[in-house]
C-alpha cells in the first residue's frame, strides 16, 4: 500500500471513530432525560423502572385528595379504574387540578410502589385528555369519553358542594 493510500485510510478510519463516539455520547446523554409514559396497569405490573424519571398518567380518583394543612404537601391516588397509584406531591398544583379529573404526573417511582411527583399537569378544557391517558384507558377496555362525562359530572358535583360550603 502507498503512503498516501494509507494516510487516507487513517484519516477516513478516524473520521468514521470519530462520528461513532459522537454518537454513542449523544445517545447515552439522551439517555438519561427519556421519561417514558406508564399507566397504573402497567405501574403495579412491575414494568416501570423504580427510581428514574417516568411519566404516569389516569383519572385522579375521587375522594382520595389529601391535603397536608401546615405544608404544600398533597397526596391523591391516580386509577386508570383497573388500577390505582399513588402520588405524594410537594408543591403548588395546577389551578385545573381536581378529582375525577385526567392528569399526567411526572415523578419516580419509589420502592413502596407509590410515586414522588415532580411535576403535575392537569388538562387545560373540559374535552380535553392526555393522549397517553386516554389510551391508557381504551387499552384498559374504557372509553375515554365515558370518562370525559363521568369527570364533569364529578365537576359539578364538586362546584356544587363548594357552592354549598360558600352559603354556609
Amino acid at each position: 500500500m502507498r503512503a498516501k493510500r494509507k494516510q487516507k485510510l487513517f484519516v477516513i478510519l478516524g473520521l468514521v471513530s470519530l462520528a461513532a463516539i459522537a454518537v454513542g455520547l449523544t445517545l447515552y446523554a439522551l439517555r438519561s432525560n427519556i421519561n417514558l409514559f406508564f399507566s397504573p396497569v402497567q405501574i403495579t405490573a412491575g414494568d416501570a423502572p423504580l427510581e428514574r424519571q417516568i411519566r404516569a398518567g389516569g383519572m385522579v380518583r375521587e375522594g382520595t385528595v389529601e391535603r397536608d394543612p401546615d405544608s404544600l404537601e398533597v397526596m391523591f391516588t391516580v386509577t386508570d379504574y383497573v388500577e390505582d397509584v399513588e402520588v405524594r406531591y410537594s408543591g403548588i398544583l395546577p389551578d385545573l387540578f381536581r378529582e375525577g379529573q385526567g392528569v399526567v404526573v411526572v415523578g419516580e417511582l419509589q420502592q413502596g410502589g407509590w410515586l414522588r411527583a415532580d411535576q403535575v399537569l392537569a388538562r387545560h378544557d373540559e374535552n380535553y385528555m392526555p393522549p397517553e391517558v386516554a389510551q391508557a384507558l381504551e387499552e384498559a377496555g374504557y372509553s375515554p369519553e365515558d370518562y370525559q362525562a363521568k369527570a364533569a359530572e364529578v365537576g359539578k358535583r364538586l362546584e356544587a358542594q363548594n357552592d354549598g360550603a360558600l352559603a354556609n
